[in-house]
């Protein structure tokens, strides 16, 4: 629990003030509209009754669920003149409340608020909330586009960090004014960008979560991005280039050849990608190009995208490439990497939208030297969540659990796991002379590194530990070894730190033979310990592994 700040404070002292003789008590949904804030809106307050969750144009076939009854909240927040910040809040009636706080992260450049997102937390007690990150995009799926961000640094602001804080404030004064007192506790859950989102909180404002989860962060934003343009250029240094779709099988199945019993286990899964030199040469066609081997050109763009980007000038590695292992995988490299529309075109929204506010900008021109230098001038202050200083946001108490996933063909693992090093190498460096144990990073930081997770969700294997926002809609029961918010709840009210989770899913999935694939569950441990098969027993049950010391040859 902490205070409320920035001027919201005031306008919930008015509000009480108005309702005198019922601040205790839970005010109607209708009359949260008479808050007024300087530079807040409350545009409406309605309550909600119970609905089956519909969404038109998904591409996806959803579960049948019912949004629970709730109050719906929309605000527009404008900080500034340039502003527009639109927040969504849902509140549970009150005897349905769990007590807490729980904010959302986007996706991409965000650009609307998905109410998706917000049922599981709804249906579980929470008051839960997000933003558009004050811009607005069309679609369900809008394709990369930051041109919102041309001529408008007040926006680009709003999005790195300014319309997360907002947001939190707002809802928090809201949640108190709603139920006559504050919450107990308050959490940040997010992914890609809403990873970055994360850790961008603790960061930035160290006051205003209890607990964060960051999935898959896109938090080296500069150098994410600019790694986008780097594995296009791969792809398209020659015509010959080009990596098919169709090729994606044949390279999977050469890089699981390579490494997948590397862990003792064949189960179609590289368990730790660090352990595996997979050398593409073998692929290298033989007689004509088919869709079992690469020509040359192939293979060497194929290196470079494992390889990822490096300073042309100074040889040093800008961001790290992308692991073997699965990229046929459905939502996988053919998906994000050889798309035009994925990896491609964020990059190129990111420089021509953000960088250099020209929308003539041609990616052709990147030079990785000078132009990521300007990119990390002019927007690495406000983009980036890469800052190692966490010692504020431990020293009151936050929690801070990560996770990636290690076939992620949108953000590179790697980079998680540099972060993580980084943060703990920080610690050790500088002291903090508030705490007790000041180098003791797994005192408040856990990272989670899940073979076989694509992007956030989704992949072959132990890749569901209640990151899954649509097999979440289910709303099945979980317990706190079985669900990553449970486990950060239990770490902030009960002290107890997830040394290891539980996930589950399937392998060996064949859309013909077996569409359901074989079941699995997998312990997840925390970095660096990984996964270990005792000898004996079902490979595909978590009883039978134990979390043990890295082991990398």
């Amino acid at each position: 629990m902490h205070l409320l700040r920035n001027g919201f404070l005031s306008a919930l002292f008015m509000f009480v003030i108005a309702h005198a003789g019922s601040a205790s008590a839970q005010q109607s949904c209708e009359s949260l509209k008479n808050l007024k804030f300087g530079h807040v809106v409350i545009v409406s307050a309605t309550a909600q009754e119970a609905v089956p969750f519909k969404m038109a144009g998904f591409p996806i076939k959803l579960p049948d669920v019912t949004v629970p009854t709730h109050c719906e909240v929309t605000a527009i927040s404008r900080p500034t003149s340039d502003s527009e910040i639109n927040i969504t809040l849902w509140l549970p009636p009150s005897q349905a409340w769990n007590g807490k706080y729980l904010q959302r992260g986007s996706g991409g450049w965000g650009g609307s608020v998905q109410p998706i997102a917000l049922i599981e937390p709804l249906a579980h007690g929470y008051a839960v909330a997000a933003t558009d990150d004050g811009h607005h995009t069309e679609g369900i799926l809008p394709k990369p586009d930051a041109s919102w961000a041309t001529g408008h640094p007040e926006k680009l602001i709003d999005f790195g960090y300014r319309a997360l804080h907002e947001t939190a404030s707002l809802s928090e004064s809201i949640v108190h004014a709603y139920y006559g007192k504050p919450a107990a506790h308050d959490y940040f859950v997010g992914c890609s960008d809403g990873g970055r989102e994360a850790l961008m909180e603790a960061e930035r404002y160290p006051e205003d979560f209890d607990g964060v989860i960051a999935g898959a962060p896109a938090n080296h934003w500069t150098h994410h991005f600019t790694g986008f343009l780097w594995d296009e250029m791969a792809l398209s240094a020659a015509p010959e280039s080009r990596i098919t779709v169709k090729q994606l099988p044949a390279i999977q199945k050469a890089a699981l050849a390579a490494c997948d019993t590397l862990d003792g286990v064949k189960d179609g899964l590289i368990d730790d990608p660090r352990r595996c030199h997979f050398d593409p040469e073998v692929l290298l066609c033989k007689g004509a190009l088919s869709d079992e081997c690469l020509s040359q050109p192939q293979i060497d763009a194929l290196k470079k995208i494992y390889a990822g980007p490096k300073n042309p000038r100074t040889g040093e590695q800008i961001y790290p490439g992308y692991e073997p292992g699965a990229e046929a995988e459905p939502a996988g490299w053919g998906f994000w990497i050889l798309n035009p529309v994925a990896q491609p075109m964020f990059g190129t929204s990111f420089y021509a939208g953000a960088v250099f506010e020209d929308p003539k900008w041609d990616w052709h021109t990147l030079d990785f030297d000078r132009d990521l230098r300007i990119a990390d001038e002019k927007t690495g202050p406000i983009l980036n969540s890469y800052n190692p200083d966490l010692r504020s946001f431990r020293d009151r108490g936050g929690k801070l659990i990560q996770y990636h996933g290690w076939d992620d063909p949108a953000i590179a693992p790697r980079d998680s796991i540099a972060f993580y090093e980084k943060v703990a190498e920080f610690l050790k460096q500088y002291p903090d002379p508030r705490s007790k144990n000041p180098a003791d990073v797994q005192a408040f930081y856990r990272l989670f590194m899940v073979p076989g997770l694509l992007h956030c969700q989704g992949g072959s294997g132990p890749v569901s530990f209640g990151n899954d926002v649509l097999a979440g809609l289910s709303l099945k029961p979980s317990d706190a070894d079985h669900d990553i918010l449970l486990a950060l709840d239990r770490w902030v009210t009960q002290g107890v730190a997830p040394d290891t989770m539980i996930a589950s899913g399937a392998i060996g999935i064949d859309p013909k033979t077996k569409p359901q694939g074989i079941p699995i569950t997998r312990p997840l441990c925390a970095y660096p310990k990984v996964a270990h098969y005792k000898g004996q027993g079902d490979t595909n049950a978590a009883k039978n592994f134990e979390c043990g010391q890295e082991s990398r040859p």
